[in-house]
């Protein structure tokens, strides 16, 4: 397999503060990746390398064989999916569903003057259906519920039919119904031969959909593990990860954490 992501020895500082220190990375087509770690760990500006739409302070970032500083950044985003917070408060108030999608063509938020072809919109329309929001694609997309914002992001960030798909937290703020419709549908990509290599960010161990095949956990800006997701996602690395200790269960694919209980005093 061909690597889609290597980060070597990457920093990222801004001013007096350090938000990746060190980083060694690297991500191989055919992988899915969920990225953990605390509010603050560093994995928004780690996604933010990984999209070419931030350079690193040291190191050497490749993204799809091409090296960030030394490739147009506006021809290699394209082959890039990503669906974010950010990118969605870049949509226009009043902007339809189904362009929403489509103006990924152009690498747009916010439909204009732009003339598309008929195969960008009949490819705009599956997506959607594929993710379950054909019936609303004339809806404006600001007056969805929150779970259909973000399957709305997702149709989006397949549309250019990305060698790399990145997920920037996409279940911050659903409801349990949302979260569960999501991580389904998360699953059923990911165990998708044909998808592309994908990388989830979030902060909830909840959150990671069954087929996903590796993990990376961040704390402060350094790697504390990173492999497959069987030997990660463990007791000992969670309890380093996130400064607690942790009881980890994994039930078909699904893991949930909790403290565990002190020990009872000695009589």
């Amino acid at each position: 397999m061909s690597n889609v992501l290597q980060l070597s020895g990457v920093s990222v500082v801004r001013g007096a503060k350090t938000l990746l220190d060190g980083i060694d990375w690297q991500v191989r087509d055919g992988e899915r990746w969920v990225v953990l770690g605390p509010n603050g760990a560093g994995k928004t500006t780690l996604l933010q390398l990984a999209a070419a739409r931030m350079h690193p302070t040291r190191g050497t970032v490749g993204v799809l064989d091409e090296t960030l500083g030394k490739v147009d950044v506006f021809e290699l985003r394209p082959r890039i999916g990503l669906a974010s917070a950010a990118l969605a408060n870049q949509i226009p108030e009043h902007e339809k569903v189904l362009d929403v999608v489509v103006t990924a063509a152009y690498g747009v938020t916010g439909r204009w003057r732009e003339l598309y072809e008929k195969d960008d919109e009949r490819r705009a329309f599956r997506l959607l259906n594929e993710w379950g929001m054909g019936p609303l694609l004339g809806r404006v997309f600001a007056t969805l519920s929150e779970g259909e914002r973000k399957r709305v992001q997702i149709a989006r960030a397949l549309m250019t039919d990305p060698e790399l798909l990145l997920l920037d937290e996409p279940g911050a703020g659903l409801d349990l119904g949302g979260r569960e419709e999501l991580v389904y549908k998360l699953s059923e990509l990911a165990q998708d031969d044909f998808a592309p290599a994908l990388i989830l960010v979030t902060h909830h161990l909840e959150e990671v959909p069954p087929g996903f095949t590796h993990a990376l956990l961040l704390r402060d800006g350094r790697v504390v593990a990173q492999g497959e997701i069987e030997e990660v996602l463990t007791e000992e690395n969670l309890g380093a990860t996130f400064g607690l200790p942790l009881e980890v269960r994994a039930n078909g694919g699904r893991y949930t954490a909790v403290r565990r209980a002190p020990a009872p005093a000695a009589v």
